[in-house]
């Protein structure tokens, strides 16, 4: 969080899209920002989300109002972007003898969660309606083989796969035999973010 202070402006907006994503667990549109705020241009959001950027209270791609994060102090919770075409499995244990901290991962810059749809995943326990909590991807070319990965794949949307590097090609392949690998080239796949953890919502 930057050192600068919100106008009054910019303030409103930032609390608002805090309730908000509170609420909905994903982000606003700018037309729903625009509503809110009674104003009929969106240039004066887009303006007031730049400086809430730059002042370091959110990140935000320009242009894609669904990738709008929030890293202000009033920390509520990680959003859920949208939904991802795959799917964890969490266990729990009567004799855990220490907790871990998680402060410090929940902190990071760009987390985002994904709900996931249908059963490509299965293999890797993860399952149609889980929740996979992804970590952004600074550096694709970093990316271990068989990291599982959203991908955003031309022509079909993000993709949650695990992900394999074959010279100039990437691979994702699938934790389910019922569906074949996605072969493409590197450049045409865009790698939005590695698997940090799956939860089940019961």
């Amino acid at each position: 969080m930057g050192d600068d202070t919100l106008t009054p402006a910019q303030k409103e907006l930032y609390e608002w899209l805090s309730d908000y994503i509170a609420a909905n667990h994903h982000s606003p549109s700018i037309r729903q920002m625009m509503q809110a705020m009674g104003l009929r241009s969106p240039a004066p959001i887009q303006s007031r989300l730049r400086h809430l950027q730059e002042k370091g209270w959110i990140t935000w791609k320009e242009g894609h109002a669904r990738t709008l994060q929030l890293l202000g102090e009033a920390f509520s919770g990680i959003p859920v972007l949208g939904a991802v075409a795959a799917g964890g499995l969490v266990e729990t244990f009567d004799d855990v003898q220490e907790k871990l901290d998680f402060n410090s991962v929940l902190q990071t810059r760009g987390l985002f969660a994904l709900t996931v749809n249908g059963d490509s995943m299965i293999d890797s326990y993860i399952a149609d309606g889980d929740i996979v909590l992804m970590e952004p991807v600074q550096e694709p070319s970093r990316i271990r083989n068989g990291t599982v990965v959203s991908a955003m794949v031309p022509g079909a949307g993000t993709t949650l796969k695990h992900f394999f590097r074959e010279g100039s090609l990437v691979r994702l392949e699938a934790a389910n035999p019922a569906y074949e690998p996605i072969k493409l080239e590197a450049a045409e796949v865009q790698i939005q973010g590695k698997l940090l953890a799956v939860w089940r919502q019961t």
